[in-house]
């Protein structure tokens, strides 16, 4: 998961302006204040490119004739930028040669502006690029969502998995993972059907998203498998909480089952000050836990440090 952009206000989308002209940097926070936008403005290249990098706005606002690192220069380094490639630039600039338009598009402009402009028009094609980035978004973030649940989904998880951990890491930060699992799941498909199944799994996934913290991040792992990243965490904390979510899903009845109550087995693996492991390692760190708890009764947590001995695999458990 790349990291959710920096906005300086919550409500408005962030516009940067990368123009050496300190009369316009004036003009246009002034104009464009009135389309509800926070607009950041700086007067060269390095800057500008150093701020897109630091707040990832919503819309750049890019000159093409500026000393030093010049627009090309920076619409090119945005475009090969992993976090910044998405974000639209319209170009805004006094040169309007076709060759400047034809080179700035081919690098990945969304619209050219040429100096002179009008201010009504350009305020126009900032709305639209900004609806256009806002589409995007949303078509992103939905692509990072499991369709049953509303959880992120696994592709999300392994993103953020890596950058939670790189973080934990590199500030020796805390970190926690719980891998849960339904216990004996395929059984209430066999003996209720798959809509009692699915509902266990959305009921899960509702718990979850009421129990953890705003900073925690609860992901469906897959089929009836979640997983959850407790960051700033370390693991006899996360064990609480996970013991907590296990009790209270235990408790729980069931309309189309009343008779018989569903639990589940939690596996967590944590550090108190980050840990040597890869992401990869530390999911499989807690998947030994989460077997644990299986193989010794399930409907049990079982935690420990990533520094403990490791135990089996999980496998066919059940």
């Amino acid at each position: 998961m790349s990291t959710l952009p920096v906005q300086l206000n919550e409500t408005k989308p962030l516009v940067l302006l990368i123009d050496d002209c300190v009369v316009l940097h004036r003009l246009l926070t002034l104009r464009l204040s009135a389309e509800s936008l926070e607009v950041m403005a700086t007067d060269s290249g390095e800057k500008g490119l150093a701020l897109a990098k630091q707040y990832r706005p919503a819309l750049i606002l890019l000159d093409l004739e500026m000393p030093g690192m010049d627009g090309f220069e920076v619409l090119r380094a945005i475009k090969d930028d992993a976090d910044l490639h998405e974000t639209p630039v319209i170009v805004v600039s006094g040169l309007d040669g076709a060759e400047d338009k034809v080179m700035a598009f081919d690098l990945g402009a969304h619209d050219f502006v040429t100096k002179p402009f009008n201010l009504a028009e350009l305020r126009a094609r900032v709305r639209a690029a900004l609806r256009m980035y806002s589409l995007l978004q949303m078509l992103s973030q939905r692509a990072q969502l499991d369709g049953l649940t509303g959880l992120w989904n696994r592709a999300y998880f392994d993103s953020q998995w890596e950058a939670e951990v790189a973080r934990s890491a590199r500030h020796g930060y805390p970190l926690s993972l719980g891998l849960i699992d339904i216990d004996h799941f395929k059984s209430i498909n066999d003996t209720y059907g798959h809509p009692a199944g699915d509902a266990v799994i959305q009921v899960l996934a509702k718990l979850l998203a009421a129990e953890i913290r705003q900073s925690d991040v609860a992901c469906r792992y897959g089929g009836e498998e979640f997983a959850l990243i407790m960051p700033s965490t370390p693991p006899d904390e996360a064990g609480k909480m996970c013991e907590r979510i296990r009790g209270h899903f235990e408790s729980l009845r069931w309309a189309r089952h009343p008779e018989r109550s569903v639990t589940i087995s939690i596996g967590v693996a944590g550090a108190c000050k980050g840990a040597a492991l890869s992401a990869h390692a530390w999911v499989e760190a807690a998947d030994k836990r989460l077997y644990a708890a299986k193989q010794t009764g399930r409907n049990r947590v079982v935690v420990a440090d990533i520094g403990g001995p490791l135990l089996p695999r999980l496998a066919n458990a059940g």
